[in-house]
């Protein structure tokens, strides 16, 4: 595939209404954030593209969340992937952008052939929003099952939320004369609109995985099905969108059912690592403690797993013994 530079749309969010079948979605375009994600790794192809699955998932899924919020998404495996964890930290203010970071865990000499999906053994695939101080994090999660991470994240809101969800995706990589290869990504995300507010669990289900069918009949159903046969006629160029606007697309799949669009929400790869939050994580350990993480250059050294930055520490001034200056 060739993509020309910076398209207007990517690394955006445009939430949308289906107004007669009582719909509500997104449609994400991801580029120069997933950039940024990959970049900071030498993954092996199986585990960028899950963790540019993920990272699509989360823009998709964030992009419901209130401002100030962080909403973190998580797979936990016991297969050559062990673990891939994602963040999207909600705007502070209207119109400012949303950031996304995301890393995986995996043992390189157990990635084997098949699917991304295939180097996922038994697990868990857990979403969380955090409300910010004072709160309760929320937790739900589901087992890793139906072939996809997007297939665990429908599962996840049928089962969790009771919420009808549906996901398509594409992404891959992208080439051209004169620009590097790189990523992109787009999808659209579907949902019926809920009968309560969203991210409150449910504990129905017990011993069976819901699916969205399970959760809508007559009316509902028909809607639901219909909306479903509509996304089904996607293609991967239209998602990942060189030509095709998310507005021309929502139009091209849903015109009978009306759609309304709302203000994009745009989003770009950030990290909240820093040297406080570093010493803050070390606090914790004793001297004794600290001594066994001292280098023989004589540092304490860190390196954010999500953004590649390196942290060099004076041993005596982490742990919480460390030297506090002529404080007594």
């Amino acid at each position: 595939m060739s993509f020309g530079s910076k398209i207007a749309w990517d690394d955006t969010v445009l939430p949308f209404q289906l107004d007669v079948s009582d719909m509500r979605g997104r449609v994400a375009r991801l580029d120069g954030v997933l950039d940024g994600i990959l970049k900071q790794h030498d993954y092996p192809p199986q585990v960028e593209a899950l963790v540019a699955e993920m990272a699509l998932l989360t823009a998709l899924i964030g992009q419901t969340i209130s401002l100030r919020w962080k909403l973190s998404l998580q797979v936990q495996s016991k297969g050559p992937v062990r673990m891939i964890a994602t963040d999207y930290f909600a705007p502070k203010a209207e119109g400012e952008p949303a950031r996304i970071r995301a890393y995986a865990s995996f043992d390189a000499d157990r990635i084997g052939a098949g699917t991304p999906f295939d180097q996922i053994g038994e697990g868990y695939f857990a979403i969380l929003i955090d409300q910010g101080k004072g709160t309760t994090p929320y937790q739900g999660i589901t087992p890793l099952d139906g072939g996809s991470l997007s297939k665990c994240a429908e599962a996840y809101f049928a089962q969790s939320e009771q919420l009808p969800t549906r996901f398509a995706l594409s992404f891959g990589k992208s080439t051209e004369p004169g620009v590097g290869e790189h990523w992109r990504a787009g999808g659209v995300m579907l949902q019926h609109m809920p009968k309560a507010s969203p991210f409150v669990a449910n504990a129905e289900g017990e011993g069976s995985i819901l699916t969205a069918d399970d959760l809508v009949d007559g009316e509902e159903g028909e809607n639901w099905n219909r909306v479903n046969v509509l996304l089904d006629t996607v293609d991967d160029l239209e998602l990942i969108g060189p030509m095709v606007p998310p507005t021309d697309l929502l139009v091209r799949l849903f015109h009978e059912e009306q759609p309304r669009v709302y203000d994009s929400q745009p989003v770009r790869f950030g990290c909240t690592c820093s040297e406080d939050r570093v010493r803050q994580s070390l606090s914790i350990y004793s001297a004794r403690d600290i001594e066994k993480m001292t280098t023989q250059e004589g540092t304490v050294t860190a390196d954010c797993q999500f953004c590649g930055a390196h942290y060099v520490l004076d041993p005596e001034t982490v742990g919480f013994e460390a030297d506090q200056g002529d404080s007594v």
